[in-house]
């Protein structure tokens, strides 16, 4: 969810990365309100219409007037020669459909299998059983578009002094526009938009964590925050995250959870163990170290108990774990599975999270059991849930958007009851600082591919 990783020891974890394509840079072009285009396409031809009808009028009128008036050009079609906008705006509102009305939204950073899985790329077996997976991709790389579109904005607009707030329904709206999905009608984000609530988790605050109604965090200068947001069509989860900083001083900390995640991405494909990923993943990390403003230098702690994860359809964690650090698991990656490889790393901290602040984000539990609620307020907003999120994971704040009124007595009764898993969010020692970086990848029959990269990470 929202932080998109998985706590072990005891803490069930939610979660519930060459450069992206050129064609994305292209198609991002900002323009003061693309949103136009129809509107005044239309204008155009009702003013041709009207001077059309006013020169005729002339003509049949004795020569009252031998000057018409001159139409207004007609302003271009969008992009593939239909009425609408070719670039997105600022913030974004077009819909990345009609930014690509033929379908085709670009692919994610390809990358070839090695060693005894090289095979793979010229084999016709595996490349057939690939070509057979285009809704699949083409749902996931809209998503992937999607994310990248938001993010590049909102990398570009996040400054220091304003509420988190306003960060995160900044994102939210543009992700909601984007793929076309309000989720304000029964239904609608189940059918695609928001993947996982907003986590914007500062400072010593890992992961997990995404305002709730009221509340009036400012981002400061000195901190550091990770934003970590999912974007779904039709249940397809793409989860990424990055980390923002306005101080050089953590310069060190980003680039090691960077490369660490860099690094997992190369090590995973198809019959990996997850243990020598985790293996790999540490070494990176820990070759860097970070001199604070305290004059201390400290070394970059991967968080332990924090890990990547695979993701199913309609649910952020499938089930297989990735670690960040070695250790025994034999567990393998297959063939055709999705992967959310992301890294956590810590300084001046323990590398270790627990539970800590308000919870904000929840989701049902696919194993939920089937009992008797005797609060008559968690049987409403269980209905609800179900018609609107499923066994995506959502927030308070969604709650309160589809018009939700003092619900808590009714949701925690659903957390007690086992059908809601809470997950509060994780955090280090105080005075330490944490930092994330996430992509998710396809292990598809004959390539990997990185669907969420982009130019940005």
């Amino acid at each position: 969810m929202a932080a998109t990783a998985k706590a072990t020891d005891g803490m069930a974890g939610l979660k519930l990365e060459s450069a992206h394509a050129s064609k994305s840079k292209d198609t991002v072009v900002e323009t003061s309100n693309p949103q136009n285009g129809d509107q005044d396409h239309e204008d155009s031809d009702d003013d041709a219409d009207d001077a059309d009808g006013a020169a005729d009028a002339g003509a049949n009128g004795a020569e009252k007037k031998k000057k018409k008036r001159k139409p207004r050009k007609k302003k271009k079609t969008g992009a593939g020669g239909t009425a609408g906008a070719k670039t997105q705006s600022d913030p974004p509102r077009v819909p990345v459909a009609q930014l690509f009305p033929n379908g085709q939204y670009p692919e994610g950073e390809i990358c070839e299998y090695k060693n005894e899985n090289s095979f793979r790329t010229t084999n016709e077996e595996k490349r057939h059983l690939d070509r057979m997976n285009n809704d699949f991709l083409s749902e996931y790389r809209q998503g992937a578009e999607v994310h990248r579109q938001v993010r590049q904005w909102a990398r570009k607009n996040i400054k220091p002094g304003q509420t988190l707030t306003e960060i995160a329904e900044g994102i939210e709206n543009g992700v909601r526009y984007l793929t076309g999905h309000q989720g304000l009608e029964e239904g609608d984000n189940i059918k695609g938009g928001m993947g996982f609530p907003t986590g914007l988790s500062i400072n010593n605050c890992a992961a997990h964590y995404t305002p709730n109604l009221g509340n009036k965090t400012v981002l400061q200068q000195e901190d550091v925050m990770k934003v970590d947001f999912g974007v779904h069509i039709n249940g397809r989860i793409v989860d990424s995250a990055f980390t923002m900083t306005f101080d050089p001083v953590y310069d060190n900390l980003l680039a090691a959870v960077k490369d660490a995640t860099n690094t997992g991405i190369r090590e995973a494909g198809i019959d990996v163990r997850m243990s020598d990923i985790g293996a790999a993943i540490q070494e990176t990390m820990e070759s860097y170290e970070v001199t604070l403003k305290d004059g201390n230098t400290y070394p970059v702690k991967p968080i332990r108990n924090l890990n990547g994860h695979d993701i199913i359809q309609y649910s952020i964690h499938g089930g297989k774990s990735i670690p960040i650090v070695k250790g025994g698991d034999q567990t393998k990656m297959e063939e055709g599975e999705t992967f959310a490889i992301e890294t956590f790393g810590s300084v001046a901290g323990k590398g270790y999270v627990r539970d800590d602040l308000e919870t904000s984000h929840y989701a049902k539990r696919q194993d939920a059991p089937k009992i008797a609620l005797r609060v008559s307020s968690a049987k409403g907003l269980l209905r609800s849930i179900d018609k609107n999120f499923g066994t995506l994971p959502f927030c308070r704040r969604y709650l309160d958007r589809l018009g939700h009124e003092k619900y808590l007595l009714g949701l925690n009764n659903l957390v007690q009851s086992g059908i809601i898993q809470d997950y509060p969010p994780l955090c280090d020692i105080k005075g330490s600082y944490t930092a994330q970086f996430e992509h998710t990848i396809l292990l598809r029959p004959n390539v990997k591919e990185v669907i969420s990269r982009g130019e940005d990470y």
